[in-house]
């Protein structure tokens, strides 16, 4: 009886066979040298199959068939047992079938959900049969595994993690379904976990596809619960070079996408949709994290667009659509005393629709730290209530009397913005007295009051200059 294959022996077969292929290329083989080949190369392929993808017996039977007259059809001249002249025919049929199964069977193995067991009724827990065919792709090395969460269903998740490190060197989870949580977070296993789908230490996760995830998060908005006590809709740490394209995210309880710790991020052709009353529904809040690119977005929450916070390097925003929301905002930075370091923020080419503000750098007094090398270009506003905002004096409730320290901001650039403001107060720069805001420049600003008033601008505590800019003439100190 031939011993079964495992999955990681399956690439130095493939080396091997070749090997031998291309040596008996040149050879001259008998009729029963045929035979043996063949046989051997049909058992190694069909045991492959019964170990990866455990099919049935008929299913091994009709495959098994399929390869053997493919092999054979056309290879045979002459009589049994004779001598025959080498055409080379069995040759490329043998390398191009296995060229064939390495590129679909190994690279492109999928693990389907309804496999595992998953129904896609969206009234069935689907937890377990997730995290099973997680854990089947996740624990297979070679090459590039799937998971596929199918069109056309509907799956229910509690809260749950999907674990990292996998053996593949890639992974993805083609997510071409839906996903949705309970209806009520009275029906949470544990929404104190603060997170509801957790991605973590994952190299090379790609999480794409035409599906959507919907938090039902109107239970945890009705009652104003704390932001703190709510649940993130998405959180990836600890995973680099992580792709996520073209999924849809609804009704967030608290954010929609966390990054946190992540690397090498690239973030595109996706929504994120969320009532404009619904408190703290950021869209992506970033932190720790560097060398991430969101482009070519869509994004309408009750909060940021964008949250880009304490530890966030090499970070690049353009072609957003963001709107309704708070803006796209650097920090908050500096809460408690905390020591922030964010730097070479770009934001550029993109749309503000209504949003209550556009740009914005905020920090909490007593802060410490830095926020440098940041730079706004080539923005549209319609409509928009604050358009560009540095705010060094940022609390919640009340304001100290006392302030000792403050995060150092420096090396902010506004360059190409132009729109409309809903408010006359179209600029508003409030730095600290303790660090004051350096090199601070604001260049083709171009903004206008719905209602046609004259512009205000108010800065306080900084050193800049202007360019082409008539309405902030005067704002800074030198």
């Amino acid at each position: 009886m031939s011993r079964k294959l495992k999955i990681a022996e399956y690439e130095p077969l493939l080396d091997k066979l070749r090997k031998k292929f291309k040596s008996w290329s040149i050879k001259c083989l008998s009729f029963a040298g045929r035979v043996q080949l063949i046989a051997s190369v049909i058992n190694g392929i069909v045991n492959f199959l019964i170990s990866t993808f455990m099919l049935p017996k008929g299913c091994v039977r009709k495959i098994e068939s399929l390869f053997s007259r493919f092999l054979w059809s056309g290879s045979i001249e002459g009589s049994t047992g004779a001598k025959i002249a080498c055409s080379g025919e069995i040759i490329i049929r043998v390398v191009l079938l296995l060229t064939l199964l390495n590129s679909v069977l190994v690279n492109g193995q999928i693990y389907d959900v309804l496999k595992f067991g998953a129904k896609g009724d969206g009234l069935t827990d689907e937890s377990k049969a997730f995290l099973e065919a997680w854990k089947a792709m996740c624990g297979s090395g070679g090459n590039p595994k799937t998971l596929l969460i199918p069109s056309n269903k509907t799956f229910l998740l509690q809260p749950l993690v999907f674990q990292g490190p996998c053996k593949s060197p890639s992974v993805q989870v083609k997510f071409d379904g839906k996903i949705v949580a309970p209806r009520d977070k009275t029906e949470w296993s544990d929404y104190k976990s603060l997170i509801w789908v957790s991605f973590k230490k994952i190299i090379g996760l790609t999480v794409s596809g035409s599906g959507s995830i919907d938090g039902r998060g109107s239970s945890f908005w009705k009652p104003r619960m704390s932001a703190s006590k709510r649940p993130t809709q998405l959180h990836f740490k600890n995973c680099n070079n992580l792709n996520i394209i073209g999924i849809t995210s609804f009704n967030s309880p608290r954010n929609h996408i966390a990054i946190n710790k992540c690397k090498r991020v690239k973030i595109t052709k996706i929504k994120l949709v969320a009532p404009k009353d619904s408190p703290n529904t950021d869209g992506i809040d970033i932190s720790g994290s560097r060398d991430v690119d969101i482009y070519d977005t869509v994004i309408g929450t009750g909060d940021d667009c964008v949250a880009i916070n304490n530890g966030s390097v090499n970070i690049n925003i353009t072609r957003m659509n963001c709107g309704p929301g708070h803006g796209i905002s650097v920090g908050s930075l500096g809460k408690d005393g905390e020591e922030s370091m964010v730097e070479n923020i770009q934001v550029t080419n993109s749309t503000f629709f209504r949003t209550k503000n556009g740009v914005r750098i905020k920090t909490w007094p007593n802060g410490k730290g830095y926020a440098k090398n940041i730079f706004f270009k080539g923005l549209t506003l319609r409509e928009t209530k604050n358009p560009i905002i540095i705010d060094q004096n940022y609390v919640d409730k009340g304001r100290l009397d006392v302030e000792e320290s403050a995060v150092a901001i420096s090396n902010v650039k506004f360059t190409d913005i132009h729109g409309t403001s809903q408010l006359d107060e179209i600029i508003k720069i409030d730095c600290s007295k303790v660090t004051y805001c350096k090199d601070i420049v604001l260049d083709k600003i171009n903004i206008s009051t719905i209602e046609g008033n004259k512009p205000i601008v108010e800065c306080k505590n900084v050193y800049g200059k202007s360019i082409n800019a008539n309405e902030v003439n005067g704002c800074f100190e030198r």
